[in-house]
This record gives structure tokens, C-alpha cells and sequence, in this order.
């Protein structure tokens, strides 16, 4: 690879690094092309990306900026997740590959900061999008359907007392 291509994947790298939300660092050796393409299609679902990149490359480009501490994981062959939309995404789809296929194993990530394996796993824990969405409407929910529910109380409240009242009367004969 010439030097004008090196720089151009450097500065594609850093841009990429700088709009991602989260990023996942794995090592991949022992996976074959049809299961690495299933998990690249899986990752693209979620609106995340898996590529490879030679580690040099990777350093020179996360040299200076906060993700530097990925350094260290970056050993043996590579493959980077860039997750574009979700924070937890690209966390939560590698570790269910990586515990039904031992073969791939999460090196680290960085998330607000740089993860270890560990840490990774707990972002992988973390309420995606959709889920904090659901949340978040069902909180503002909550007093409009209170509300309606006061509200019906009554009406409800007075057809269980005419109905009472029924039964005592049919009761008398």
C-alpha cells in the first residue's frame, strides 16, 4: 500500500472515529468468510459497521485524541465496530455472537472512555434506543392515563353500587 493510500485510510479512520457513538475492537481469527458476512450483515441492521484495518493505521489514527487507550488492545488481527446510531448496539450484537462463537473475542472499546472486555460486556447491558424511547414515553404517559383512570373511577364506583344493590334486592325475594 503506497503512502497517499495509508494517509487517506488514516484520515477516513479518524473521521470515523469521531462521529461514531461507540466503538468495539475484536479479534476475529478462526472465523470464516460466510459467518463473518452474517455478522457484518447483522451489525448492519443496527446501523453499525465491521471492518478490518491493519492496527498501524488504527494507532496513527486515534494518536492524539481521546480513544488512545485503545492502543493497547490493538494486537493480533483487528476488527473495528463503529456504531453509528445506538451506543450499545455494536456492544450488545458481539457479545451474543461472541458467546454462541468462541472464535471471536472482544478485546475492548470505547464508550465515554476506553472499555476493557469487561466493560464492553456492561455496555452491552445498556437500554438501546427503541428501549429507552418506550421508557421514556411510558413515563410521559403515565399521568394522562392515571387521569383517565380517576376520572372512570367514579362511574365505575356507581354501577358497582347499583349492581350490589341488585343482588340485595333479588337476595330479598
Amino acid at each position: 500500500m503506497d503512502r497517499a493510500t495509508k494517509e487517506q485510510q488514516v484520515a477516513e479512520l479518524r473521521d470515523k472515529f469521531a462521529r461514531s457513538a461507540a466503538v468495539v475492537l475484536c479479534d476475529y481469527r478462526g472465523l470464516d468468510v460466510p459467518t463473518v458476512t452474517a455478522l457484518r450483515d447483522d451489525f448492519r441492521k443496527q446501523q453499525c459497521e465491521y471492518r478490518v484495518y491493519k492496527n498501524t493505521l488504527i494507532k496513527r489514527a486515534i494518536a492524539g485524541t481521546p480513544l488512545e487507550g485503545l492502543s493497547v488492545y490493538l494486537e493480533g488481527p483487528t476488527a473495528v465496530i463503529f456504531s453509528w446510531d445506538s451506543p450499545s448496539a455494536a456492544a450488545k450484537i458481539a457479545k451474543s455472537f461472541a458467546k454462541s462463537n468462541d472464535k471471536l473475542k472482544i478485546k475492548g472499546g470505547y464508550l465515554e472512555g476506553v472499555l476493557d472486555e469487561k466493560g464492553v460486556e456492561r455496555a452491552a447491558e445498556m437500554p438501546g434506543k427503541d428501549e429507552i424511547r418506550a421508557a421514556l414515553l411510558a413515563t410521559l404517559m403515565a399521568p394522562a392515563t392515571e387521569l383517565v383512570r380517576t376520572l372512570h373511577a367514579g362511574a365505575q364506583n356507581f354501577v358497582y353500587l347499583l349492581d350490589a344493590q341488585r343482588r340485595a334486592l333479588e337476595g330479598q325475594g
